[in-house]
C-alpha cells in the first residue's frame, strides 16, 4: 500500500522560514512528479510546486520566488521562505505515476502569525 508521510508542518512567525518533507513508501517504482499542494477551508487545493522524474521543478505563482523544492527519488521537501500570514494552509504531499494515477499525503498544518 502506498503511502505518502509528511512531516515538518508548524507555527512560524511572519518572515520566517519552514521545510516540509514528504517520503513515500509502499512503492517499488519512481513516481513521474513529486510535490506539494495547498489548501485553506473553502478553497480548492492550490499547487506550491512539483518536480518531474528528471529534476525539473515547478512553482506555484503564489509562491514563485519564496519556495524551493528538492527531490530525492521518492522522497520530496519543500523549503519555503519569508512566509506571510496567506500561507496559511494545510499542505499536502503528492505524488503521480507515469499513467496520472494521484497519491496523497494526509495533510500538515502551517501556520503563518503575524
Amino acid at each position: 500500500q502506498v503511502q505518502l508521510v509528511e512531516s515538518g508542518g508548524g507555527l512560524v512567525q511572519a518572515g520566517g522560514s519552514l521545510t516540509l518533507s514528504c517520503v513515500a513508501s509502499g512503492v517499488n517504482f519512481r513516481f513521474t512528479t513529486m510535490g506539494w499542494f495547498r489548501q485553506t477551508p473553502g478553497q480548492q487545493r492550490e499547487l506550491v510546486g512539483f518536480v518531474s522524474r528528471d529534476d525539473v521543478a515547478v512553482y506555484g505563482d503564489s509562491v514563485k520566488g519564496r519556495v524551493t523544492l528538492s527531490r530525492n527519488n521518492n522522497q520530496v521537501s519543500v523549503q519555503m521562505d519569508s512566509l506571510k500570514p496567506e500561507d496559511t494552509a494545510v499542505y499536502f504531499c503528492n505524488a503521480q505515476t507515469f499513467g496520472g494515477e494521484p497519491y496523497w499525503g494526509q495533510g500538515t498544518q502551517v501556520t503563518v502569525s503575524s
